[in-house]
């Protein structure tokens, strides 16, 4: 029997997610986190765990730019965890070159909206044992320099890009987040789920990790106090334990005030979400991962 509310974290080895995996675990929570390192994860649940010494902390492994992986680690997930309070999907990446995953998928696409899409749908069956549960997706304002969106052609574009080309690509995954939040607060509606997202602001974490002058940047930033990843962690704490945004769903909200942001377009055209759902939806289905 499951006494602890439980909260299944991706990305929380570093960064955002490892901040917000220790503030959960201080308040009672039953961690669940992804990992593709087993030594990271070995160090990341020594740093929750000295901190709170009676933190529950589990760990599932696998590369959530493969479906494939996302698949298996979402059903291994779910027949441990029976009832899910909370579903935080965290982990990105902004890749400066382009890669392809070995199923065909441009890599950004592939970890930053089809890898939580995937995850959030099979993990359904135990947020909704849960009574009243609740999914946080890690957007960006950064969706608001996207380029021009295509569907379906986005999802699979695996055409080569440069280090400054990278910018648009990465800022249109995190726009996908923000309208498959909408919509799926809408085909969610009539369940006791509630589904949010959020901008994280400027945060100093290993996202720009590819950058040869990544560690530099860092440091100078840290001292300046520049991008300081406890802001961004903040605000996800709060969707997820505030009772006021308990109550909301289908939202995008800011780092700081906490407010509701109106997305660029087109991520507020409804028109345009329900398309995304549909091709995102076909696109898994046509290759075999989703029936």
């Amino acid at each position: 029997m499951q006494k602890s509310p439980v909260v299944v974290i991706t990305g929380a080895t570093s960064g955002l997610g490892q901040i917000v995996a220790i503030e959960l675990a201080k308040q009672g929570f039953h961690l669940v986190l992804t990992a593709r390192s087993k030594e990271r994860a070995a160090a990341t649940k020594k740093i929750i765990q000295d901190t709170t010494s009676s933190a529950k902390v589990d760990f599932f492994y696998g590369d959530l730019s493969l479906m494939s992986e996302v698949i298996r680690m979402g059903q291994e997930i779910i027949a441990a965890y029976p009832i899910i309070n909370v579903l935080l999907n965290n982990a990105g990446i902004h890749a400066f070159k382009p890669r392809v995953t070995s199923e065909g998928f441009p890599e950004m696409i592939a970890v930053n909206y089809l890898a939580p899409w995937l995850l959030t749908h099979i993990l359904k069956p135990s947020l909704q044992n849960a009574g009243k549960a609740t999914v946080v997706n890690v957007a960006s304002e950064a969706s608001r320099n996207h380029g021009v969106l295509k569907l379906p052609e986005d999802l699979t574009d695996t055409v080569p890009f440069t280090a400054r080309g990278s910018s648009p690509i990465y800022g249109k995954t995190k726009l996908l987040n923000i309208m498959f939040t909408i919509e799926l607060a809408r085909q969610w509606s009539d369940t006791s789920i509630n589904v949010n997202a959020l901008n994280p602001g400027f945060n100093v974490t290993g996202l720009g990790r590819e950058l040869k002058f990544a560690a530099i940047l860092e440091r100078i930033l840290k001292f300046f106090n520049i991008g300081n990843p406890q802001k961004g962690a903040e605000i996800i704490t709060r969707l997820i334990l505030d009772p006021k945004y308990q109550v909301e769903t289908g939202g995008y909200f800011n780092v700081g005030t906490g407010k509701l942001i109106t997305p660029v377009q087109p991520g507020r055209d409804g028109t345009m979400q329900k398309r995304l759902w549909k091709c995102t939806q076909d696109l898994l289905i046509q290759k075999g991962f989703l029936k």
